[in-house]
């Protein structure tokens, strides 16, 4: 039988486990999700004719808060996968000692063929199955893969419009003028920013002697790339859905966001059609190519399982940012711990975007809003802390960043299961 996302990410749960004590309890309750949910979305297409869209909204713990996380408008959702991501978000909640437990959600299509008006009544139409299963003291959905602050308001408008009242705290990742929080769109990246900074200290990296490669140049990708150069740091490849570019002196980033927004593709920078129109010693190359290039530092920023079994062993980076979810299955991270690669992973380095919809979330809730510069002060304290503290249990413990992250992560939630009784407690 094939693994399945949810039973590889249970592997890392396993492993964990080990290293830290937590009741029979948390331990066979963090193996399911809570409630999941899968519904039909019927959207009137421009054309007249009616499409029907499937849906999914999982819950997976709130022991320590509401549930949350991202909704994603992509072809490969499935139920599997949205169980799983739903799975990280709890773990990265309590990492980072958020409020909240972990949720996902997600339609399966390809948003690209949609017009703006379809998209929107498929967004409205989504809030409208699924609006008994969120709310703002329940489950607080967030953007993820191709959906954005504009989505967000179309589903806190809709959300509002069945409940009769301006529910703002809802969603976050929302428009400015619709209660968005400022820094949330550059969150993800930002965050991974802090992270790698603090971490490569450990081991006196100076960033000009430093190359990168980023696989996924889209909102978070991109924004952590342009931090890198714009902090000196050698970013020598980039990549997106249809291809990348490598140049081993390294690459002008600002023009390549400038590119990207203008053509939608990174590739289109340097070639035209099929034909490529090598610049200098500027080349295009696959995202294949990309994750196997001789590099200081890998940051996989796409989707999940871009890192296997069997691709692993390739790979010659020597440190490893997760900034997509799960881009390194469980098999792949053995290859890579044998090898001697540091394998940061996502529910750290990632875990910017739900730091700042937590900010955006409290300024909902409260109607005082921070300056752009508060926020990202606030989010660089919080993140950096609690990289410091799961870089010292990796280091007590002698693990890996994932399982100490994970231990970390677990320690929270046994305290929170823990103090709504157990086992323990009911038989002693």
């Amino acid at each position: 039988m094939a693994t399945t996302l949810l039973s590889d990410a249970n592997i890392r749960l396993e492993r964990a486990l080990k290293y830290v004590h937590i009741s029979a309890d948390a331990s066979e309750r963090l193996k399911f999700p809570k409630a999941s949910l899968k519904v039909s979305i019927p959207v009137r297409m421009d054309n007249g004719d009616l499409r029907v869209f499937e849906g999914y909204r999982v819950r997976y713990d709130d022991t320590r808060g509401p549930t949350k996380g991202g909704i994603r408008f992509h072809p490969g959702v499935t139920m599997d996968e949205v169980q799983s991501l739903a799975f990280w978000m709890t773990f990265k909640c309590a990492a980072l000692s958020l409020p909240f437990g972990g949720a996902k959600g997600g339609i399966t299509l390809n948003p690209k063929e949609l017009s703006k008006f379809e998209l929107e009544r498929l967004s409205r139409g989504y809030i409208d199955a699924i609006a008994d299963f969120i709310g703002p003291d329940v489950d607080i959905p967030a953007p993820d893969v191709y959906t954005n602050p504009m989505i967000m308001g179309w589903m806190m408008d809709q959300y509002s419009i069945i409940r009769r009242k301006l529910s703002p705290a809802v969603i976050t990742g929302k428009p400015l003028g619709m209660g968005g929080s400022q820094g949330r769109d550059t969150a993800t990246g930002t965050g991974a920013f802090y992270v790698l900074g603090a971490m490569m200290r450990k081991f006196n990296r100076v960033p000009q002697d430093t190359t990168i490669a980023v696989q996924g140049f889209g909102n978070a990708g991109s924004i952590i790339a342009r931090l890198l150069f714009d902090a000196g740091y050698r970013v020598v490849a980039v990549s997106d859905s249809q291809g990348g570019v490598y140049c081993p002196q390294g690459l002008d980033i600002p023009s390549l966001q400038q590119f990207k927004a203008s053509t939608r593709s990174v590739k289109a920078v340097y070639c035209k059609g099929t034909v490529c129109n090598l610049v200098d010693n500027q080349e295009a190359i696959t995202n294949e190519e990309l994750l196997t290039l001789d590099v200081d530092i890998l940051i996989p920023a796409a989707l999940e399982n871009q890192i296997t079994e069997a691709n692993a062993a390739n790979v010659q980076a020597r440190f490893i940012f997760e900034v997509a979810n799960g881009p390194i299955s469980s098999g792949g991270d053995r290859i890579l711990e044998a090898n001697g690669v540091y394998v940061f992973p996502d529910i750290l380095v990632n875990a910017g975007g739900v730091t700042v919809s937590y900010f955006e979330w409290v300024q909902n809730r409260s109607g005082l809003y921070w300056s752009e510069s508060e926020v990202n002060q606030r989010l660089q304290t919080k993140i950096v802390e609690e990289a410091e503290s799961i870089w010292r249990l990796s280091q007590n413990l002698d693990i890996p960043m994932r399982t100490a992250a994970y231990v970390h992560a677990l320690e929270r939630l046994e305290e929170a299961h823990s103090a709504r009784g157990t086992r323990d407690y009911y038989v002693s």
